[in-house]
């Protein structure tokens, strides 16, 4: 896996974990799509 998708993998599991937030909060505050946000959470991160 490329570093840096495994890196805002990780920082975008921390942010959900951290302040219990949406999958529409996540991807407003990464700026990045909705369905990219669940890519991220279900396939990379197993």
């Amino acid at each position: 896996m490329k570093d840096y998708i495994e890196k805002r993998t990780i920082q975008v599991g921390e942010y959900i974990v951290k302040n219990r937030a949406t999958v529409r909060q996540a991807a407003k505050n990464f700026g990045i799509s909705k369905s990219t946000i669940h890519m991220v959470v279900t396939i990379w991160n197993g």
